[in-house]
């Protein structure tokens, strides 16, 4: 059973989507789109609110809520969208990657599909109090530096660090929500 979970009384999460194996499945700019074109359609046809982002070589890391602070419904867009982008990401790697990712992603399936993309957990942590969301802002935005990718947060194209430290100035791949503390 997962210790993470999307609980009734919280509003904001912290989630980890990790692709299965951990395969970098994340490498080219055409993978990155497929997420960031789906966070984006959630936010304007699901209520899904994407605070800060970042989407690493076999991972992604970002803070969610939903606009009406619906845990219920914040639960079922992040089940759509790992189903939705799920699926355009086996195809894109079929395609496009060497043919161990798909072999990876078909022993990874369950009885219910073909091929998996994502892990089975979401690790939703829930952010109640400004300190810890702080942690996790602050975290998911030095990831890539931490991973010696890049020096500078902001420098990493497919995360919401150049648009928060330069308030704005910066554009984002994905529309960003602010949260008042």
């Amino acid at each position: 059973m997962e210790r993470y979970r999307f609980h009734d009384d919280g509003a904001v999460f912290f989630t980890t989507f990790a692709v299965v194996e951990w395969l970098p499945a994340f490498v080219s700019e055409e993978a990155c789109k497929i997420v960031t074109d789906s966070l984006n359609f959630c936010h304007r046809s699901k209520g899904l609110r994407t605070n800060a982002y970042v989407i690493m070589p076999t991972h992604m890391h970002s803070i969610f809520f939903d606009a009406n602070f619906d845990v219920k419904r914040l639960e079922k867009t992040l089940v759509d969208f790992r189903k939705f982008t799920g699926r355009q990401l086996a195809d894109y790697c079929e395609k496009y990657m060497p043919g161990c990712f798909t072999e990876a992603m078909k022993k990874a399936a369950g009885d219910d599909r073909e091929r998996r993309v994502w892990q089975p957990t979401k690790h939703p942590e829930q952010l109640d109090k400004e300190p810890f969301w702080r942690v996790k802002f602050d975290y998911l935005h030095e990831n890539p530096c931490r991973k010696g990718l890049v020096r500078c947060a902001e420098h990493w194209r497919f995360s919401s660090a150049a648009y928060w430290l330069s308030d704005g100035k910066f554009p984002s791949e994905v529309v960003l929500s602010a949260i008042e503390w």
